[in-house]
């Protein structure tokens, strides 16, 4: 594997972090009144996007106060006034022989959403990661109407794997808004433009002494976090259960937390009802955030959370399976020697990681151990990761907000 591919990428995330440190006006050009209504069609498929694109509406409330939306997402964009045209569920599919049974649902759900994007007249398109389902229905848009301009939150991880996509991304996008410093310059090597607009975890809400004491009790507590799609939870819940299992073994009184999402929670409640240690299942927002504050270590899927767990000091060990065909074409496309985010921004490798073949109960139990009986390591690195993301800067959903009225106001001017 090869990270960096010529580029010096610890001088560039320093840069960018400064950069976006340097650049928090309290108010920009973008708050101006934009001169017409103006209406958002905005697509979301996951979880971690429903909370991305609930930010960014909040945001774009606070500028501009009569926006409205239309589209598809979760819970929390449609507490922030979205309609969905269908449960966001439905898009929530990853890897390629995964989505394979669902290609004829998924491309019937392309064309309503591009159908839907086109009858609403809207001012833009915004896509919230999700890139193989959202880009093509903005491909279709873009086709339709050219002059719709196409705003893409999450760049794709192109830094990893299949670098080809920036180019292609740009045949229907127009600006991207990235989560990660070091990325604008692979979208503007492609002829997109893009902003730096910061991590929406260094701003989410932790709990407060209070909460956290609410969950204290005798023995470790242990954070299961074995993904919030339905293929990932079938797949890891039995390797989790036989973690918890040998865990348990070193630590009688371990207890177990696993906090999920409305569309598994009760698959999460069947599969995990034979472990050696009953989890509390956990679907409030509230008890969540308790629970992250409170945990010893964490066992968690591959994705976002490990941002939510470094953002709350949890040390934790990354395990992630796969179909086997996915996984061996993801390993022969890859660009990089981990997939953990909290790896790859402060750029170490402290966070131990068991992919695939190695996703096994023998193998993750002791590396969990290790981690328990010494953290210091990883806490660094979950420090440097939050300031590089963004942490004491404006709200990245502001922010974020700010680069999507200026890159709409740019393309009504051309």
């Amino acid at each position: 594997f090869s990270f960096g591919r010529g580029h010096d990428r610890g001088g560039l995330i320093a840069c960018c972090a400064a950069l976006f440190a340097a650049a928090c006006p309290a108010k920009s050009a973008a708050k101006q009144a934009m001169s017409a209504p103006v209406t958002l069609f905005l697509i979301a498929g996951e979880p971690s996007g429903d909370r991305l694109g609930a930010a960014l509406m909040a945001g774009l409330r606070t500028l501009v106060p009569d926006m409205t939306f239309a589209g598809v997402g979760g819970p929390l964009m449609q507490a922030q006034g979205l309609t969905s045209l269908f449960p966001m569920e439905d898009l929530s599919v990853m890897g390629i022989a995964e989505v394979l049974p669902k290609y004829f649902h998924l491309k019937q759900r392309i064309r309503l959403e591009a159908q839907a994007a086109l009858e609403s007249a809207a001012t833009a398109l915004v896509t919230i990661d999700s890139p193989d389902f959202c880009l093509r229905v903005a491909a279709i848009v873009k086709a339709a109407r050219p002059d719709v301009p196409v705003i893409h939150y999450v760049a794709p991880s192109v830094w990893a794997w299949r670098p080809g996509r920036a180019a292609k991304m740009a045949r229907v996008v127009d600006h991207v808004l990235a989560l990660l410093p070091f990325e604008p310059p692979y979208m503007t090597a492609a002829g997109m433009t893009c902003d730096f607009v910061g991590h929406p975890v260094v701003a989410e809400a932790l709990a407060t002494p209070a909460e956290k004491a609410a969950v204290a009790g005798q023995g470790p507590l242990l954070l299961a976090l074995p993904g919030s799609r339905r293929g990932e939870v079938t797949r890891l819940a039995p390797v989790f259960g036989a973690v918890v299992a040998r865990m348990k073994d070193r630590h009688p009184d371990l207890r177990v937390a696993l906090p999920t999402v409305r569309g598994v929670a009760g698959l999460v409640r069947d599969l995990t009802a034979d472990w050696a240690v009953p989890p509390w299942i956990i679907e409030d927002p509230d008890q969540k955030r308790a629970a992250f504050a409170a945990a010893d270590v964490a066992l968690a899927a591959s994705g976002t959370v490990s941002l939510e767990l470094a953002a709350n000091g949890c040390p934790m060990v990354i395990a992630y399976d796969m179909h086997p065909l996915t996984l061996w074409l993801m390993r022969r496309a890859a660009l990089i020697d981990t997939v953990t985010l909290v790896n790859l921004v402060s750029e170490t490798r402290v966070v131990p990681e068991f992919i695939g073949p190695d996703c096994r109960a023998d193998k993750i139990a002791p590396a969990l151990e290790a981690v328990l009986a010494d953290p210091s390591a990883q806490r660094a690195a979950m420090a440097v990761t939050m300031d590089r993301l963004g942490k004491g800067g404006l709200a990245p959903g502001l922010r974020a907000a700010e680069s999507v009225l200026k890159s709409i106001q740019a393309g009504l001017r051309r």
